[in-house]
C-alpha cells in the first residue's frame, strides 16, 4: 500500500541586503506578503549563480559574484505551498560598481525596506531571517 512521503524542501536562495538597519524585501504582483529577493535554482546552477541571476531578473541589480558569501539557512513552511517546507539559503553580496539601484522587474510589483517590527508582512521563512538579523545585530530589535 503506497503511503504519502512528504516532498523534499523547496531549495531557494535569498539576498540579504540591509541599508540603514532595514532589510530589502519584494512583493510579486499576485501576493500580499513580502519575500526576500531571490528564488529557485535552475537545474545545474550553483547557489551563487542562482542568486546573481535572480537578483538581476527581479531587481535589475548586478551582483558581484566574487562577493557572494553565505549568511545562514532559514527553513519554514512555504507560503501557499500546502505545508511544503522552503529551505532558503540566505547570502550577502555586493552590487557591482555602477550597478543600477534596485527597482521592480519581471514579476515583482513592489519593493520596500522593513525592520524587525514588520514580521507580520513576511512569510514564516522571512520571520526567521528577521530574527537572525536582529540576533546578529544587523537589524534593530
Amino acid at each position: 500500500m503506497p503511503h504519502d512521503t512528504p516532498a523534499a524542501p523547496l531549495r531557494t536562495v535569498g539576498w540579504i541586503h540591509v541599508r540603514d538597519g532595514r532589510l530589502l524585501v519584494v512583493r510579486s504582483r499576485d501576493n500580499e506578503l513580502f519575500f526576500m529577493p531571490g528564488g529557485k535554482l535552475d537545474p545545474g546552477e550553483s547557489d551563487a549563480e542562482a542568486l546573481v541571476r535572480e537578483i538581476e531578473e527581479e531587481l535589475g541589480v548586478l551582483l558581484d559574484p566574487a562577493t557572494v558569501r553565505s549568511g545562514f539557512v532559514a527553513e519554514a513552511p512555504g507560503h501557499g505551498l500546502s505545508g511544503r517546507l522552503v529551505r532558503m539559503h540566505c547570502f550577502y553580496a555586493d552590487p557591482l560598481p555602477g550597478s543600477p539601484d534596485a527597482a521592480p522587474q519581471a514579476e515583482i510589483g513592489e519593493l520596500t525596506w522593513i525592520g524587525a517590527r514588520d514580521a507580520h508582512r513576511v512569510p514564516p521563512a522571512g520571520r526567521i531571517v528577521l530574527e537572525r538579523l536582529v540576533e546578529a545585530g544587523v537589524l534593530a530589535a
